[in-house]
């Protein structure tokens, strides 16, 4: 498939407890990003509902499947169908087999309103500086390994949030053939997201030889949790096209093919990757009899 220029756009929120109101905001936001041309959307984490507390998920999960238990699902759907985009509807909580945790779920329509893709998120987060407590587990069921699928950008590596700490799924995805974009919707930490999220987000870009879409919750939410936003659109030679800083906005770029084509020509860095590495002996080093 011969891929053509395609104009992406991440959407970012400041989501709280009630999800009548957020899907009222990433409505609004999505609609405002395909009437400037954008032709696929990027949802961040926990769009539909940012609780008071871990479990407010649970009471608002749905089955997965478009049906009469699918409120938000059906809406997604009915979206990407309306505006004839790819809607990449992430994150979502999706019932699992555990009744007290739900699956934290991306979501791709196509523009016909078709679900092309599911993927439930694999890492969880856990983090305590002795001030801030996060413990995803107890919430939520990770997934069972990444996923990827065709859009209008090409081939599309689907993560989520702390994903982008694990370099080795990414090569996964990119393994035998390269992805050409890489989405994450994401809800980093302030703490973390000021520390770390620009330098991942580009590294991630930089040695896939990819385009990156990463749309992210940015600011002080109603349960007190401040998160770092900074939504972004990064070219495949690490460079950040748009960027949305915090607050409700849209970080919007044009996806080009041929910049893919050009960084991996002059640098080959994924043909050259040696798949075959294996961890060295215990006798490296020592002198041969």
């Amino acid at each position: 498939m011969t891929l053509k220029p395609c104009t992406v756009a991440a959407v970012q929120m400041v989501s709280g407890a009630e999800v009548p109101a957020n899907l009222e905001t990433a409505e609004r936001l999505t609609r405002q990003a395909a009437a400037q041309g954008a032709e696929l959307v990027v949802l961040p984490e926990f769009f539909a509902i940012f609780g008071h507390h871990d479990r407010d998920k649970l009471g608002v999960a749905e089955p997965h499947g478009l049906g009469p238990q699918s409120p938000i699902q059906n809406r997604l759907s009915g979206l990407a169908a309306e505006l004839g985009i790819t809607l990449v509807a992430g994150t979502l909580p999706i019932r699992s087999p555990d009744p007290d945790r739900v699956f934290n779920t991306v979501l791709v329509y196509d523009p016909k309103g078709k679900e092309i893709a599911r993927y439930n998120k694999l890492h969880l987060f856990a983090f305590d500086n002795g001030q801030e407590r996060y413990d995803e587990a107890r919430s939520l069921v990770g997934g069972k390994g990444p996923v990827a699928c065709n859009t209008v950008a090409g081939r599309t590596a689907l993560s989520v949030c702390y994903d982008l700490r694990f370099p080795e799924f990414f090569r996964s995805l990119s393994s035998p053939i390269p992805v050409d974009l890489i989405v994450l919707p994401a809800a980093f930490t302030y703490t973390t997201g000021q520390a770390h999220w620009e330098i991942l987000l580009r590294a991630r870009a930089i040695e896939n030889q990819c385009w990156l879409v990463a749309s992210a919750q940015g600011g002080r939410h109603a349960n007190g949790r401040a998160t770092w936003g900074h939504s972004m659109v990064i070219n495949p030679w690490g460079e950040i096209l748009a960027c949305c800083e915090q607050g409700e906005g849209l970080a919007m770029a044009k996806v080009d093919p041929d910049l893919t084509q050009k960084v991996r020509l002059n640098l080959p860095a994924l043909r050259h990757r040696q798949s075959a590495l294996q961890p060295p002996s215990s006798q490296e080093g020592e002198p041969r009899p």
